[in-house]
């Protein structure tokens, strides 16, 4: 019985796997966070050494940057003195001191690149430069538009600062001409800032460009006046006019047929401003009509003619009460 008992247990045994030692060793986790540490702290004193030894390029791009920074701004203050002894007219001379400041940006972030990164060469910085200008005009194509159109205007000299001009029912005295946009200001007081492009692409019209400027107004005489003698009568009370500026002509002449009227053009020149030129055009035909006044030279109001197809009745105040009585 015991050893029937001994057989069935032993038939009845599982065999059992062989023992494989355990692959985790707690004893080096310890030494694997230690040369984790380690390494880190290497590399942390790899990088303080680097960047002393390039403590002294960094801190000379930075000199460099601070040198041009004041250059610009000396030679900004005193290019205008400096071109003031050439016979240059103020546009050019402000887009050459603008072109020359921006040259000397471009060379002092170009020397402090050098100085930070030390294996940038001449060659290749000013290539990458001009791989860079290429994306950067792609990307800012109005901008620069902008730019060059206001460089071309500074160069061809179209107007001056104080200049009054016209430009797509702009109207204003130009305050200042920027590398990228012009200032102007609207006669009714408004600072409008206009693209350099558009007055580029666009036809502006120089109302200042000569001393005085053609103003045009027309005066109607009626039908059965002398038309010879208002002409004298309005070109003597015109050329009396404190405004007129009587180096240039007075031309008057009749024009046209009007509807109730012969109309007589008025033409005379006075200062460029349009300031100017109201004032005398209010004074001009204030002196006209009280000059027709005084010759009796009639003014005519619109006449109007009716026609009727058929008879039209007409009653008196006297028909009207027998009507009425009756």
């Amino acid at each position: 019985m015991t050893a029937g008992n001994a057989a069935s247990d032993s038939g009845n045994s599982l065999p059992q796997p062989p023992h494989k030692p355990s692959d985790a060793n707690p004893i080096d986790a310890p030494d694997s966070v230690a040369e984790v540490a380690q390494t880190l702290q290497e590399t942390l004193i790899h990088i303080w050494k680097n960047f002393l030894e390039h403590t002294p390029y960094l801190l000379a791009g930075i000199l460099v940057l601070i040198l041009t920074w004041i250059i610009a701004n000396l030679f900004s203050r005193l290019g205008s003195r400096l071109f003031n002894f050439q016979r240059l007219r103020r546009s050019l001379r402000d887009l050459i001191i603008r072109l020359i400041i921006i040259g000397i940006w471009i060379g002092g972030l170009l020397l402090a690149a050098m100085f930070w990164f030390p294996g940038l060469t001449p060659t290749t910085a000013l290539g990458g430069l001009g791989i860079v200008s290429i994306a950067i005009g792609f990307a800012f194509q109005d901008i620069f538009e902008n730019f060059f159109a206001g460089i071309l205007l500074l160069w061809r000299f179209p107007f001056e600062n104080g200049d009054f001009i016209e430009c797509q029912d702009i109207t204003g005295r130009v305050e200042a001409v920027n590398i990228r946009m012009t200032q102007i200001r609207l006669t009714t007081g408004e600072l409008v800032l206009v693209p350099n492009s558009t007055l580029f692409k666009n036809p502006v019209t120089v109302l200042t460009n000569k001393p005085y400027r053609r103003v045009t107004i027309i005066a109607g005489i009626a039908y059965d006046e002398n038309v010879s003698r208002a002409v004298q009568v309005i070109e003597q009370a015109v050329k009396k006019c404190r405004t007129v500026a009587l180096s240039e002509p007075v031309e008057i002449f009749p024009q046209a047929f009007g509807a109730s009227s012969i109309d007589i053009e008025v033409a005379w020149w006075t200062d460029n401003k349009p300031v100017d030129t109201r004032r005398s055009r209010g004074e001009i035909v204030t002196a006209v009509k009280q000059a027709l006044d005084e010759a009796g030279i009639e003014i005519p109001f619109p006449y109007r003619t009716l026609t009727f197809k058929e008879p039209l009745a007409v009653h008196t105040h006297d028909t009207i009460k027998q009507d009425s009585s009756r």
